[in-house]
């Protein structure tokens, strides 16, 4: 099978082959060609955090690329801060943004799929009475009972979201050590709760000192919020969730289709 025009076999810090090529009879400019596909590779993990990308004189010569054009293709990577320059190590990978699709999915099976390493600290597993906002969500009484659990959810060691969620007592077993070992959903469907449908929310705001502590961001830095009350196929409400997100780390992707 023949190579598309200027496609290469790069080499990471961990001697991972890396494709890369670029398509000069394409209008995409060149530049985006090879973002992307470095884009691509740190979110599929094959540019693993700590990578490094090599100079951009030897990429460029590899490629039959300008080196103008190289640092054009870093710096737009730069600037989304998957990658950074540090002077006397080189051009070096910080992480991937997980983009996560609005689905009704958990944030541990996205990252997952995405070969981020989710990891789990369960910081609250407890039952206590509903508040008002609660009991509206989950339609019960306010002051009944609820399980409340809260997380920290990681990825690479590096925490991604902070999870607060309630569920109705006795729908299901809530380990901690079963919380983290996996997702939530998860453990759901393995009690067999069937997830049907959501109500969810999405926003953004400045973290609280306590957040940013969490999160590894700074007081006021900006945060995503996710707001999500899950429905059973019999039409109960499962499952309140009120999630905030580094926005440095994470995004929500929309599919947007024209009504006739």
């Amino acid at each position: 099978m023949s190579k598309p025009a200027g496609q290469v076999e790069g080499r990471t810090a961990g001697n991972a082959s890396l494709q890369l090529g670029v398509d000069r009879s394409s209008p995409v400019p060149l530049y985006y060609q090879l973002s992307r596909q470095l884009e691509e590779a740190i979110e599929q993990g094959k540019l693993a955090p700590g990578s490094l990308l090599g100079n951009e004189i030897d990429l460029a010569g590899r490629l039959g690329l300008s080196r103008p054009t190289v640092r054009q293709a870093i710096q737009s990577l730069v600037d989304k801060g998957l990658l950074v320059r540090r002077r006397g190590v080189g051009t070096q990978v910080v992480h991937s943004q997980v983009k996560r699709p609005l689905e009704l999915s958990s944030l541990y099976d996205d990252l997952e799929t995405a070969g981020q390493r989710p990891a789990t600290h369960v910081l609250h597993n407890t039952v206590e009475p509903a508040s008002a906002e609660v009991a509206a969500m989950l339609g019960l009484a306010e002051g009944a009972d609820v399980h409340r659990i809260e997380r920290l959810r990681l990825a690479h060691d590096e925490p991604m979201a902070y999870l607060r969620n309630h569920l109705p007592v006795g729908l299901l077993p809530l380990e901690t050590a079963d919380l983290e070992a996996t997702g939530l959903y998860k453990l759901m469907r393995n009690a067999s709760v069937t997830l049907h449908s959501a109500r969810q929310s999405v926003g953004a705001r400045a973290a609280t000192a306590e957040e940013a502590a969490r999160l590894s961001e700074s007081e006021g830095a900006p945060v995503l919020t996710m707001a999500r009350t899950t429905f059973d196929d019999m039409g109960r409400a499962v499952e309140y969730g009120s999630h905030i997100y580094r926005a440095s780390r994470y995004s929500f992707e929309f599919q947007l289709l024209v009504r006739s």
